[in-house]
């Protein structure tokens, strides 16, 4: 069985969809007609859909005509607080707020997974569970939908996700084993000494001083106390401390995030930094406290589905098309599935630097070369079908 005719057939229908949701983006929370233009395209096609009164997002069930094992596909639903900067005839209609990371995409491809595995139900054994994910973008939805209880009832064995990758041209997948995506720890330092008049510093206890050097000290734990074959970043996106030049302020107050590949580097990093903390804090004569954000995990593709990916994709996209992804440090909630359950995440090519398709993520002109819609069903369908008939 192999999707990607079909899919391309339905490539006018998808288009539709996909361009209806990007001129009404919503951000995280806010997907209730998002939402509803979902239920209503899997209700048309008769697949039986669950949501919930205190959230968005929802849940369709497709059941084969005999059994087997329960597959999850994802989609996250949510926009950014972006002004869209394209020129389109679906250009976003709500000002500030744009599908800038391709979550309509995603969305979309969804939808058609579930069209064409609804075509071939009488060939499925199995069930395949479409899972449209809130609230991805603040980090939130995952958790929200597997304390709905999404990965059970019946129980899924695997799940599968994917997500637009300007970096590739359309037509092709990315797919890799092990670590894709970072994980992340957000930290908040506040740097208490005694301010003063800048012309008397010897009088004060500086924590502009202190900052300045936690701000540059910190790079050693990535270049000097971490293997260089390891991907650690640490960066400081905020400091406030202060309000006139001549005045030294009392405290000093910093904002970063921390992404590490694994768990073990994670731990390691976040002690080291508390143990530099505490000797800069003694140096500098000053109290630094330090509070860390417990993030997401490490999005971490399940090395023994990758073989079986490969074959299945290999029906969708030539074998020269389906590329060893790219690991980057961004972050992605669907690692919280992973922790439950097998997973894998996939690359989408949606790049044509051509037709001017190669804007990233966030971007106020990103888009994607819509060809990418039928491949994405039909990599999603491919991937559900096959597991469910070699399991």
């Amino acid at each position: 069985m192999q999707f990607i005719t079909r899919a391309k057939e339905l490539l006018p229908d998808l288009v539709k969809i996909r361009r209806e949701l990007h001129r009404f983006p919503e951000v995280s929370w806010q997907e209730h007609q998002t939402t509803a233009r979902i239920k209503d395209h899997l209700e048309k096609i008769e697949i039986p859909v669950i949501s919930w009164n205190d959230c968005t997002g929802a849940m369709g069930i497709l059941c084969g005509e005999s059994p087997g094992p329960v597959v999850a596909l994802r989609a996250d639903i949510d926009a950014l607080p972006v002004q869209e900067e394209n020129v389109v005839s679906y250009r976003s209609e709500y000002p500030g707020i744009m599908h800038a990371c391709g979550h309509d995409v995603h969305a979309t491809c969804l939808i058609g997974a579930a069209k064409l595995l609804r075509e071939k139900r009488h060939l499925l054994s199995g069930t395949v569970k479409f899972l449209f994910q809130p609230a991805e973008e603040v980090a939130e939805g995952a958790k929200k939908l597997l304390e709905k209880g999404v990965l059970t009832d019946p129980e899924v064995h695997v799940i599968f996700g994917l997500h637009t990758q300007p970096d590739i041209p359309v037509g092709q997948i990315g797919l890799k084993s092990g670590a894709l995506m970072a994980s992340t720890n957000a930290v908040s330092i506040r740097i208490k000494g005694e301010g003063g008049h800048g012309a008397i510093p010897h009088r004060t206890r500086d924590p502009i001083v202190a900052a300045a050097a936690i701000i540059q000290g910190v790079q050693a734990i990535v270049s000097r106390r971490i293997d260089p074959l390891d991907s650690v970043v640490i960066s400081f996106g905020s400091i406030h401390g202060g309000r006139i030049g001549n005045v030294i302020p009392d405290q000093v107050e910093l904002a970063g995030t921390i992404r590490t590949v694994n768990q073990i580097t994670r731990q390691s990093v976040l002690q080291q930094l508390r143990d530099f903390l505490a000797y800069t804090a003694a140096a500098t004569q000053t109290e630094v406290e330090l509070v860390i954000h417990e993030g997401l995990p490490v999005l971490d593709n399940a090395p023994e589905l990758i073989s079986f990916c490969r074959e299945s994709l290999n029906r969708v996209f030539p074998a020269a098309s389906v590329e060893e992804a790219k690991p980057t440090m961004g972050a992605e909630d669907f690692s919280l599935y992973q922790e439950n359950i097998p997973g894998v995440f996939l690359w989408l090519g949606t790049g044509n630097a051509a037709k001017g398709y190669n804007h990233q993520w966030h971007h106020p002109q990103f888009d994607v070369d819509e060809e990418s819609l039928a491949y994405g069903a039909a990599a999603l369908a491919q991937l559900a079908f096959d597991f469910h008939s070699v399991n």
